[in-house]
C-alpha cells in the first residue's frame, strides 16, 4: 500500500474477508505456538547472532540468549543435616541431565536459602516452583503461592508437586529392594508394605498418598499397600503394622514416602517391624520427575498464551468486522 493509499478515510477501506481474518488469527498463533515442541514442551533457549551493522567490525558482534525460565526447586526444610545433603545432591543430578538450567533452592522453613530469599535473589525475569513435596496439601496450596505472590518482580509458574507420578513409584520399589525387601513375594503370601508418609490434615494430601501406595501395589504385584503417617492423620506405622499381622501378614516392610531425610523419615523407620527402605533421596527418578513437572509447568504455560492469542486475536478480528 503507498502512502497515499493509506491517508485515505478508513471508511473507504473494504471489510476484511472471513479468509483474511483467518489468515491473521493464524498467523498470530503460529507465532504463540513455534515457542513449544510437538510433545507439548517448551522448546529448548534459542540462540541468536546478532550480525554487526555496516561499518563496524566482527568484534562488535554480540550473541543474545532467550534463556529458560530458573527451576526454584522448594524443600520443606529439617533439622536433620543429612535433609540438605540429601536435596543438594538430588539437585546435582538435575543439573547433570539439563546442563545450563539456571536451579536454585529455597526451603520452606528450618533451612537456608529460605524461599523468599531466594526468589529475591533472582530479581526479575521467569522462574517455575518445583515443590519438591509428595502431595498436595498446606505447603503446596498457601505457603509457596504465597512466596511468589511476595516476589511481584518476578514472573512465576508453580508446578505441581512431585507425587503421585509412576517415577515416584519406581523410586520406592528399588530402594525397597535395596534394603533387602525379596523380589519373589507375592499378593498370595504373607507380606505386606507400609507406605510412611509425613500426613497432613488436607483430604487432598490423603488421597495422593493412597493413590500412591494403590500404583505401588500394582508394581509389586498385588501385594497390598497400606498408607501410614508419621503426623496428623491415622493410622501410625504402629497402627498399621498391628491391623496388617491380624490379617495375617507377618512379613511387613515400611517404604519411606519421604524426600530426603528427617524426623519423620527416622520416626517410620523406628516403627518399622521389619526392613525399612531409605527415603526417596537423590534416586535418578526423582531428578528426571522433577526436571518432568518443570516442564509440564512450561507446556502449560504455553497453552494459556496460546489459549490468550487466540481470544485476543478472535476479539481483534471481530471488532475489526463491526
Amino acid at each position: 500500500m503507498t502512502e497515499s493509499a493509506s491517508a485515505q478515510p478508513r471508511e473507504s477501506l473494504p471489510l476484511d474477508s472471513t479468509a483474511q481474518l483467518l489468515t491473521r488469527i493464524t498467523a498470530q498463533l503460529g507465532t504463540q505456538l513455534s515457542h513449544v515442541s510437538l510433545n507439548g514442551t517448551r522448546r529448548p533457549p534459542m540462540h541468536r547472532t546478532i550480525r554487526p551493522a555496516p561499518g563496524t567490525t566482527t568484534a562488535t558482534t554480540t550473541t543474545a540468549t532467550t534463556t529458560a525460565p530458573a527451576l526454584v526447586a522448594v524443600a520443606h526444610g529439617s533439622r536433620d543435616p543429612q535433609a540438605l545433603r540429601t536435596v543438594v545432591k538430588l539437585l546435582d543430578r538435575v543439573r547433570e541431565l539439563r546442563p545450563g538450567l539456571d536451579v536454585r533452592l529455597g526451603h520452606i522453613e528450618l533451612n537456608e536459602p529460605l524461599l523468599p530469599s531466594t526468589l529475591t535473589g533472582l530479581g526479575s525475569g521467569d522462574a517455575v516452583l518445583v515443590p519438591l513435596l509428595l502431595g498436595r496439601g498446606h505447603h503446596v496450596k498457601h505457603d509457596i503461592p504465597a512466596a511468589a505472590a511476595a516476589a511481584p518482580a518476578l514472573r512465576t509458574t508453580i508446578a505441581a508437586p512431585l507425587g503421585p507420578h509412576p517415577l515416584l513409584v519406581e523410586a520406592l520399589y528399588e530402594r525397597l529392594l535395596e534394603a533387602g525387601r525379596p523380589t519373589e513375594e507375592t499378593a498370595s503370601g504373607s507380606s505386606a508394605v507400609i507406605l510412611a508418609a509425613a500426613g497432613s490434615r488436607d483430604p487432598d494430601s490423603a488421597a495422593d498418598t493412597r493413590r500412591t501406595a494403590r500404583m505401588l501395589s500394582e508394581r509389586l504385584g498385588g501385594v497390598p499397600v497400606v498408607p501410614a503417617y508419621a503426623s496428623a492423620a491415622d493410622p501410625t506405622v504402629s497402627a498399621a503394622a498391628r491391623a496388617l499381622a491380624a490379617r495375617g501378614r507377618h512379613r511387613i516392610a515400611v517404604a519411606s514416602y519421604f524426600t530426603a531425610p528427617g524426623r519423620f523419615a527416622t520416626a517410620a523407620a523406628a516403627a518399622a517391624p521389619g526392613i525399612a527402605a531409605a527415603p526417596l533421596g537423590a534416586h535418578p527418578a526423582m531428578a528426571r520427575l522433577i526436571l518432568h513437572r518443570y516442564d509440564r509447568a512450561l507446556a502449560g504455560q504455553a497453552r494459556s498464551g496460546a489459549r490468550e492469542a487466540h481470544e485476543s486475536a478472535v476479539n481483534g478480528a471481530l471488532l475489526a468486522s463491526a
